[in-house]
């Protein structure tokens, strides 16, 4: 029987996720100990499988190592064309939370039945130029809504201004459905563009290269938490 997820629930705090496509893979441990002391709430690990985006990146063992290592929720995006080949190697290397696109081949209902089976929280992503509306029969399903606020494949883009109207019809989807569900935004994250997008509905914030480039890290991601005003 798997571990039951670490996530916690939605309650109206801000969370910050550092990506660790950023991060210096030469000094990850070193890295994430720091996100951890800093005041991390989760990690956020982006999946890419060159087809659904034209990149490569991390497979279920850094999810596995990363699980030894540290005790923060481990975020897990599945930027992949087929999710369902890939749900159950990263629920057991330990994902407590599995975000799979709507944009995916697979059928999505199916998708998330299947990660909520195997004990994991399930999320659903949708990029920039999705209809959010497309959200709204899903959300009995998920524990995580995650809008792109850059299209997926490559850190360090700048975040797009039209972003705030999808969060905002995000969160309004998320208030009819009466249930509490996270509602996260990755791309262009920093402490210009947080307050953006908290002010339009986000309460959880993905941000890589604002954080892992900057200077001092640790630094820079309490200017993110600061910049966000709480809910």
């Amino acid at each position: 029987m798997r571990t039951p997820s670490k996530m916690p629930a939605a309650n109206g705090r801000i969370s910050v996720a550092p990506s660790i496509l950023s991060a210096d893979l030469w000094r990850l441990g070193e890295e994430v100990s720091q996100m951890e002391k800093a005041g991390a709430d989760w990690l956020h690990v982006d999946v890419m499988d060159g087809h659904f985006v034209p990149n490569l990146s991390f497979g279920p063992s850094i999810v596995s190592s990363l699980k030894e290592k540290t005790a923060l929720p481990l975020d897990v995006h599945l930027m992949v064309e087929e999710p369902m080949l890939f749900i159950e190697p990263f629920a057991e290397a330990g994902s407590d939370l599995l975000t799979v696109h709507i944009e995916s081949k697979d059928e999505v209902v199916y998708v998330l039945e299947s990660i909520k089976k195997i004990g994991v929280k399930a999320g659903i992503s949708i990029k920039p130029d999705t209809d959010a509306a497309l959200l709204e029969p899903l959300t009995d399903l998920v524990d995580l809504i995650l809008v792109m606020s850059v299209y997926p494949g490559f850190g360090g883009q700048s975040f797009l201004p039209e972003s705030e109207y999808q969060i905002k019809r995000v969160r309004e989807i998320i208030t009819r459905s009466g249930r509490n569900i996270w509602l996260e935004t990755d791309g262009g994250i920093n402490p210009q563009t947080a307050p953006m997008a908290v002010r339009a509905g986000a309460d959880a914030l993905v941000a890589g290269s604002a954080i892992f480039k900057a200077a001092d890290p640790v630094l820079a991601l309490k200017q993110i938490r600061q910049a966000a005003p709480e809910i």
